[in-house]
């Protein structure tokens, strides 16, 4: 049900509120392109920033405008457990089709508080669970050890979303928990990377502005086109650097309003670009052609 390339969606914002008719706008441009899945109220989707309200109505609007033609994952995880299981539960209801539960941050749990806080958020609902670890963001890292107790307690948390950077710890992880779990890349430098060690795809964030050579570069290497995927990940490297210059979505969502695709507005602490790095970001674009 999960594969391919799944972007990790922006939340655009006009006059400081949501601009829905531009989500929708995204939404179509993303599944024009061959993209698998839409993951809405992600990191890259300024979740932290968005009231409960904003962010119940913004999944609920990419289910209704995705139509079931791809799957939905929402971004439904927090710090806080109740939280977590509030926004997935709301999600489940709304018809997401999984949630994306990154790790708790800031307060820095156990390995066994967080075996525990998925534990409880997977037992409140019935939908598929993909874990989300990001240490650099969180402050702590999912061991491959406690993701393969959970998969084997938890019946529908069924795959991981790995943004660790460690290859290593991938391969534990697909060696732990079996090919049935999704291993899913959460660095789009990494793509191809995890493909060749049994991943299934790429949550990502480049996909926002070229949806269509990301899953192209997913296609070739399912089909056994090295060559063709290979050339398509050296291709995109360079862009997917400058899109990392500044803290996400801050560099993504810049080029997006250069391409025309949406505002760039950020909500603070987000904030505009330095000078000097948005000159880098606009000759990665040139240079890509895609400005």
């Amino acid at each position: 049900m999960f594969r391919g390339s799944i972007v990790a969606v922006v939340t655009p914002f006009k006059n400081e509120k949501i601009d829905e008719a531009k989500l929708k706008d995204l939404i179509d441009f993303q599944i024009k392109n061959g993209t698998s899945g839409i993951v809405p109220c992600g990191t890259t989707g300024e979740s932290a920033t968005l009231s409960f309200e904003e962010h119940e109505r913004t999944i609920e609007l990419t289910i209704a405008w995705v139509k079931k033609r791809i799957p939905v994952i929402a971004g439904t995880g927090s710090n806080s457990t109740q939280e977590a299981i509030m926004l997935t539960k709301h999600a489940a209801k709304s018809g997401a089709d999984a949630s994306l539960q990154v790790s708790p941050y800031y307060n820095r749990p156990t390995q066994k508080g967080l075996y525990e806080h998925f534990k409880a958020v997977a037992d409140s609902v019935n939908i598929p669970i993909i874990l989300y670890n990001i240490a650099a963001r969180t402050g702590v890292n999912i061991e491959p050890e406690t993701v393969a107790k959970l998969a084997k307690d938890c019946k529908n948390i069924i795959g991981i979303k790995e943004a660790s950077g460690n290859l290593e710890q991938m391969s534990r992880i697909k060696l732990l928990c079996g090919n049935s779990f999704d291993l899913i890349s959460g660095d789009d430098a990494l793509t191809l990377p995890v493909l060749s060690i049994g991943g299934i795809g790429i949550i990502s964030v480049i996909a926002n502005i070229i949806p269509k050579d990301v899953a192209d570069m997913v296609v070739a290497f399912e089909k056994g086109d090295i060559k063709q995927a290979r050339s398509l990940h050296y291709k995109m490297l360079p862009l997917v650097k400058a899109m990392f210059i500044e803290t996400n979505p801050i560099p993504v969502k810049t080029a997006m309003g250069l391409m025309g695709l949406c505002a760039a507005d950020l909500r603070l602490p987000m904030c505009a670009m330095s000078a000097e790095n948005l000159e880098k970001l606009k000759t990665a674009l040139k240079d890509y052609r895609l400005v």
